[in-house]
C-alpha cells in the first residue's frame, strides 16, 4: 500500500500478541482475548491484521512466531525470543503501515526496524519499567482505562482505548440468587473477601477461577478454608461456564484491593445483565455506572448491604449499557484512530519522512532484515 493512500484506505496492522497463553486463550487470558477481538474486528472493518502469537492460536490473521503452544507460567527470556522472532517475521512482510505490540520486551526492536509502534500497556504501575518505556518516545503508547494512566504518569500515553468484547457471546440471563466471582485467585482479587462479603449478606456464592504458582499460599491459607455449602469453587472456567455462571447470578462480586488496570471480567457480567459489585478502585469506577450496571462501595458492610440490593436493578438496562459501551467493534474503531495518529506522526518526524521519500516501510525492513 503506498503511503498516500493509508489516510482513506485499509491498514495492514501486525499485531505480536504474547507467547504464554494462544491467542485466543482457551480459558484465563485476558490479553490474549482482547487481541483475539481486535484482529476479528479489524479484518471486519476492511483492514489486514497479522497476529504473531503461538502455534494454537485461532484468532484472525495469526502466525506463529516461535513457540507451538503457550509458555505457561509467563517466563521473561521465552517472551524476549518470542517478540524477536515476531519482529524478524514483520520484517519480511510487505507494506506494514503500523505495528501494534503488547509487551515491553517487543520495545528495544523499534530501534531497529523503523516503523510506526503502538504500545498498549496491559499492567498497572511497574516502577522497574517506567524508565524503559519513557526510553522509547517515538512508539505511541496506550492506556487500558484513564485509571492506569494517571496512576503512570511517567508513560507518554498519547491514548485510552478501553477492552471491547464480542457482544453476541454473552446472551442475556435473567440471574439469581447466588452471587459469583470470576477471576484469578490472588490476593489482589481478594476471592476471600467475597467469600465474607456473600456471607454477611446471607447469600450463596460460586467461585470460579484458579491460583497460579505465586498464590497457591494465599489460596490454601485464606481461601480454601472458607469454602463450604454456601461457598462453591467450581474451578477454571472457559468461556461456556463462564457465560452460564455469570448469567445465572444475582451480581458479579469484585472486592478488588489493588489498582486493576481494566477488569475484563467485569464487562463480561454486565453483558449478560450481571450486576457488579466493587470497590471504587482502580478502572471500577469508569467501568462501572453506579445504581445502573452495579454499585461502587467503600466498606466491607456496604458491600454485603449492595450484595442484596443489586436484584433491584434492571438487568437488560444494565445489559443495554454493556452493548452500548463494551464492543470489540467500538474498541477497534478506536485503535483504527491511534494507528492513523502513529502513521501520521511517523511521517511527520525526519525518520519518517526519510522513509516516505524512500518507499514504503516493507521494503526498508526488508533492508533491514537483510
Amino acid at each position: 500500500m503506498a503511503r498516500g493512500d493509508v489516510e482513506a484506505g485499509s491498514l495492514r496492522i501486525a499485531i505480536v500478541s504474547t507467547c504464554a497463553l494462544s491467542t485466543p486463550p482457551k480459558a484465563y487470558g485476558g490479553t490474549e482475548l482482547i487481541i483475539a477481538e481486535l484482529a476479528r474486528k479489524l479484518r471486519e472493518l476492511g483492514h489486514h491484521p497479522t497476529v504473531f502469537a503461538t502455534g494454537d492460536s485461532t484468532c484472525t490473521g495469526a502466525r506463529k512466531a516461535l513457540f507451538d503452544h503457550g509458555v505457561w507460567p509467563p517466563d521473561p527470556l521465552a517472551e524476549l525470543r518470542h517478540v524477536c522472532a515476531a519482529w524478524s517475521r514483520i520484517a519480511r512482510l510487505e507494506d506494514v503501515d503500523v505495528v501494534h505490540v503488547n509487551s515491553a520486551a517487543a520495545l528495544p526492536f523499534t530501534t531497529l526496524f523503523p516503523v510506526p509502534t503502538v504500545a498498549t500497556i496491559h499492567h498497572d504501575r511497574d516502577e522497574s519499567l517506567l524508565a524503559h518505556y519513557a526510553a522509547h518516545p517515538d512508539v505511541d503508547f496506550v492506556a487500558i482505562s484513564r485509571r492506569q494512566a494517571e496512576l503512570s504518569w511517567e508513560v507518554p500515553f498519547r491514548a485510552t482505548v478501553h477492552h471491547g468484547l464480542d457482544i453476541e457471546r454473552y446472551p442475556f440471563g435473567s440471574g439469581g440468587n447466588r452471587c459469583a466471582f470470576l477471576g484469578r485467585f490472588a490476593v489482589q482479587k481478594a476471592p476471600h473477601l467475597a467469600i465474607e462479603v456473600a456471607r454477611r449478606a446471607g447469600l450463596p456464592i460460586v467461585l470460579a477461577g484458579e491460583a497460579h504458582s505465586v498464590d497457591r499460599s494465599y489460596f490454601d491459607r485464606e481461601v480454601a478454608p472458607r469454602l463450604g455449602p454456601d461457598a462453591q469453587w467450581i474451578g477454571e472456567a472457559d468461556h461456556d461456564t463462564k457465560v452460564e455462571l455469570l448469567q445465572s447470578a444475582r451480581c458479579l462480586v469484585f472486592p478488588i484491593q489493588w489498582e486493576e488496570p481494566f477488569g475484563l471480567v467485569m464487562i463480561e457480567a454486565m453483558l449478560v445483565g450481571t450486576p457488579v459489585v466493587a470497590f471504587a478502585c482502580g478502572s471500577a469506577p469508569e467501568v462501572i455506572e453506579d445504581g445502573v450496571t452495579g454499585f461502587l462501595v467503600h466498606s466491607l458492610d456496604e458491600f454485603s448491604r449492595r450484595l442484596r440490593d443489586a436484584e433491584n436493578l434492571d438487568r437488560r438496562a444494565c445489559r443495554a449499557r454493556a452493548r452500548a459501551r463494551w464492543s470489540a467493534s467500538r474498541m477497534a474503531r478506536a485503535y483504527t484512530a491511534v494507528y492513523r495518529q502513529a502513521i501520521d506522526r511517523w511521517s511527520n518526524t525526519e525518520a519518517g519522512h526519510t522513509l516516505h521519500t524512500r518507499g514504503d516501510h516493507g521494503a526498508a525492513l526488508t533492508k533491514l532484515h537483510r
